[in-house]
């Protein structure tokens, strides 16, 4: 029997691409060439399955190109790449990697809190540039991490982890907004207080999205919210590109609405709003939060677990529209 025809998007792991032809007849991207939607369609063509990351969209007309897809397991844990109504209409199962980069991520949100808070970025590049000729007193003063009021929006496992980093590490006061409650054993564990998102936003020394994105969260924090928090707090954003209105970010920065922001993620990445290269009070990642070898091997090796298990026992791992296993 033929084996089922898999497409890998981007380059990934030699390993990985090694175990997933154990099972399929694969064609792999290990040139990491950006391909047009057509590109992408025309080699989609044929295949049962795709392996995908967070850049490759699946769409409506993605999928009425490329009747034989059956699955599309993406090596993230966010989806927002997947047109998951449309992937349902088709009969197309999505999958996520959930889980596996959990506390890497935790730990790089933190990292960039501490960035941003402690001026590391604006500082370094002065010391590049020959600038430190003397100390002085205020020279780059940024603010207190320890006992400061850590504000999270979004407290998913991320979000809980990076409560436990402030409570536990820094002594922090923890408060935090989501769309549902913790129930009180995980708050206790957090050390975290639920309050309003106005309230989050008012009182947070230092302020971490971690919530997941969708139409309803898009420019959740535009000029009108960062224009609530204080002109010495900080905002850091880990979770996705299109949560913060990037202009209006650029603008407070410019203007000194708040002092500084930490960002991993973009709108329209990789691509960068001009305005935020050229304000000094922010640090600027590549979307690396989970970027460490052990984490992105264990996203891969789930996105092919669940591709495995799914054509092996018709049970993938982690489903995001399970109904669509209710037909087959």
């Amino acid at each position: 029997m033929s084996k089922p025809k898999i497409l890998i998007a981007r380059a990934v792991f030699p390993e990985v691409i090694a175990r997933l032809e154990q099972h399929f007849e694969v064609e792999s991207n290990q040139l990491d060439e950006t391909w047009s939607k057509a590109e992408l369609i025309k080699r989609l063509h044929g295949k049962a399955g795709a392996f995908t990351t967070g850049g490759d969209r699946i769409d409506a007309e993605v999928l009425a190109a490329c009747p034989e897809l059956k699955i599309c397991a993406n090596m993230a844990v966010g989806y927002n790449n997947f047109d998951i109504d449309a992937m349902t209409a088709a009969g197309v199962l999505a999958t996520n990697a959930p889980d596996v980069l959990t506390e890497t991520t935790a730990d790089f949100g933190f990292a960039l809190l501490m960035a941003t808070a402690r001026r590391i970025t604006e500082s370094e590049h002065y010391l590049r540039a020959g600038k430190w000729k003397k100390w002085s007193y205020d020279m780059f003063a940024g603010s207190d991490i320890h006992g400061a009021t850590l504000g999270i929006f979004g407290m998913g496992r991320i979000g809980q982890g990076i409560a436990k980093r402030g409570a536990h590490g820094f002594g922090m006061k923890v408060i935090y907004h989501n769309r549902s409650r913790l129930d009180a054993d995980l708050e206790a564990e957090c050390k975290a207080s639920y309050v309003g998102k106005e309230e989050l936003l008012k009182t947070a020394d230092h302020l971490v999205l971690v919530l997941p994105y969708s139409p309803a969260s898009h420019h959740a924090i535009g000029a009108a919210e960062l224009a609530l928090m204080k002109p010495t707090a900080t905002l850091v954003n880990i979770a996705r590109g299109g949560i913060v209105d990037d202009a209006a970010l650029a603008a407070a920065l410019r203007n000194r609405t708040i002092a500084a922001a930490g960002l991993d993620v973009f709108e329209g990445e990789p691509s960068v709003h001009p305005d935020l290269l050229s304000v000094p009070n922010v640090v600027l990642t590549p979307h690396i939060a989970s970027a460490t070898i052990p984490t992105r091997m264990a996203m891969a090796s789930l996105a092919a677990d669940n591709l495995i298990q799914f054509f092996s026992q018709g049970k993938p791992l982690t489903p995001l529209n399970p109904e669509v296993l209710a037909t087959r």
